[in-house]
């Protein structure tokens, strides 16, 4: 329950070229709908909908001007139905913990966000076909504690941050570190509010009385889900989920290198290995910086301004024994299965140059106790975790982050030719290189995250900078992200420029047949209703 503020607070945001006489009308019809007590219209209550990350010198740009709970699903279409009528913009979240690339900021200023988290339902779960059905506010947390405590011997597939919105990350095509880390690739089953309120079910949810809803996502005919990851076409309000069944036994690894340069070799080596099946996690190679971060804070090896310079990035390598990459993988099945593949990783990985193997084998029987009780190698047993969040305390004080994503080939030359490009830039500015690579056989996810303290304005602005730099560089270099932050989410959708840009002219064609008030998230990922298109900026 969320409340706080009044209509005639000072700092209050509305909708851009609405009234305040009109807008009051709006919140009026909307309290109608959730009640008065899931109606936010201000004070702290709304604080909570602001990015507390933001890259930028004004921690407020991206302002709400209100947020809405719904508990259902007529109430999310009655909403549409007043939207549409006042032409009022919807911000849509799951939970609104995006850090990183906005929280639950709206792209829009002025924006009402349609709050999802009361919708929290664990709705189905079947052991024998291994899937579940979820609604928008169920965490990671709150699903793997249902399975844990229902005995049931099936796995999910975590993010970095436990606590976000199962939905809401399959959406943004988030991933994790098992062999089901591909989030948007194990959804199954969609059911999705339109903007003109029309509720459909996607593949064989299509049919009233189907079985196979969370079974089979393409149904008949055309297959409609990957429309609505990182779109403004709908609100998802329920999604299938494919759980990973408990394996007998999983051995976690990790290969460390001592070199810069000793990350061409061990992508080249990590791919091949997953191509063929060997590995079949999402392996991730974390840098010695990042890897650090998760022990102590900076100051304990450097308290100066600038980058970290490179002999004392060597010297917190020797005193914490960590590689200057550490590859975290997973080996899942049956002990004689495990065996022979851990033997065939450890002869590929014999011939990249101070390559150095260990390895923990575990038992899913295994009392809690047993488990592995590192953030990652948790994650990669199916434990969420919140454990990434300990990069807030590199810089000692209250810390934020915002993250640059560019995909990135399988390749060692192309993985080190964009290492080395984040690297030199992000010292340009000022910021240790704080990333790594998560490798999913043909493609690497590649994060970097820059660091900065929180109360420091003009660092914000200035993280903010690199980040637009950053994405320059990347598309100067052939590559583009697969997430941005609010700030640049107009200038990312134009890297994408093939042909005068006709991907985003056919994502915008779609999104005004569908939503022809431009009520549903205006902006979102670049996309801009005819309505709301001169609010476009690549800033």
């Amino acid at each position: 329950m969320v409340t706080g503020g009044t209509m005639g607070d000072a700092a209050r945001v509305l909708p851009p070229g609405m009234s305040e006489s009109h807008f009051e009308r709006a919140l009026a019809a909307f309290e109608a709908i959730v009640g008065a007590p899931n109606v936010c219209r201000g004070g702290a209550g709304l604080e909570l909908y602001l990015d507390p990350f933001m890259p930028a010198a004004n921690p407020r740009a991206f302002a709400p001007s209100a947020a809405l709970l719904p508990a259902n699903v007529d109430e999310i279409r009655a909403i549409l139905r007043v939207a549409n009528e006042m032409r009022v913009p919807l911000w849509t979240v799951s939970t609104g913990r995006n850090f990183a690339y906005g929280g639950a900021a709206p792209r829009l200023s002025g924006s009402v966000v349609l709050d999802l988290q009361r919708m929290n339902r664990i709705l189905d779960v079947d052991d024998r076909l291994a899937y579940a059905l979820v609604e928008p506010g169920v965490s990671y947390f709150d699903l793997y504690a249902h399975l844990r405590d229902g005995g049931y011997r099936l796995w999910v597939d975590p993010p970095a941050a436990g606590w976000g919105s199962v939905i809401g990350n399959t959406l943004e095509r988030g991933f994790g570190t098992t062999p089901y880390g591909d989030h948007a690739s194990t959804q199954c089953g969609m059911e999705i509010v339109l903007a003109n309120g029309d509720l459909v079910r996607t593949g064989m949810g299509a049919i009233d009385t189907g079985t196979a809803w969370q079974l089979y996502r393409p149904g008949y005919g055309p297959a409609f889900d990957a429309l609505f990851t990182q779109s403004n076409y709908g609100v998802v309000t329920k999604m299938g989920v494919w759980l990973m069944p408990a394996p007998q036994a999983y051995l976690l690894g990790e290969v460390q290198v001592p070199n810069e340069a000793d990350l061409a070799a061990l992508v080249d080596t990590l791919r091949a290995l997953q191509l063929d099946g060997t590995i079949r996690n999402h392996a991730a190679i974390e840098g010695a910086i990042r890897r650090a971060a998760s022990i102590a804070p900076r100051t304990r090896w450097f308290d100066g301004a600038g980058p970290m310079p490179e002999h004392v990035v060597s010297a917190m390598q020797r005193d914490l024994g960590i590689g200057r990459w550490n590859l975290h993988f997973g080996l899942y099945g049956a002990p004689e299965v495990i065996d022979a593949q851990r033997r065939v990783l450890e002869r590929a990985f014999a011939a990249v140059p101070g390559a150095r193997v260990t390895t923990t084998r575990y038992f899913t029987s295994d009392k809690p106790d047993d488990e592995p009780q590192g953030g990652a190698d948790r994650n990669l047993a199916g434990i969420p975790t919140m454990s990434a969040f300990r990069m807030l305390d590199w810089l000692g004080g209250p810390g934020a982050h915002v993250d640059f994503s560019p995909l990135c080939p399988a390749d060692g030359r192309d993985a080190m030719r964009q290492y080395m490009l984040v690297k030199t830039r992000a010292a340009e500015y000022g910021f240790d290189y704080y990333g790594g690579f998560t490798a999913a056989g043909r493609y690497l996810h590649h994060i970097f995250a820059v660091i900065f303290a929180r109360e420091r304005r003009e660092d914000a602005e200035r993280a903010g900078d690199l980040l637009r730099a950053l994405m320059s560089d990347a598309r100067a270099a052939g590559y583009g992200v697969y997430r941005s932050h609010l700030l640049y989410m107009d200038f990312a959708a134009a890297q994408y420029s093939f042909n005068d840009g006709a991907l985003l002219r056919l994502a915008e064609t779609l999104k005004d047949a569908l939503d022809p008030q431009g009520v549903l998230s205006p902006g979102k990922q670049g996309v801009w209703p005819a309505a709301w298109r001169h609010e476009r900026g690549y800033t």
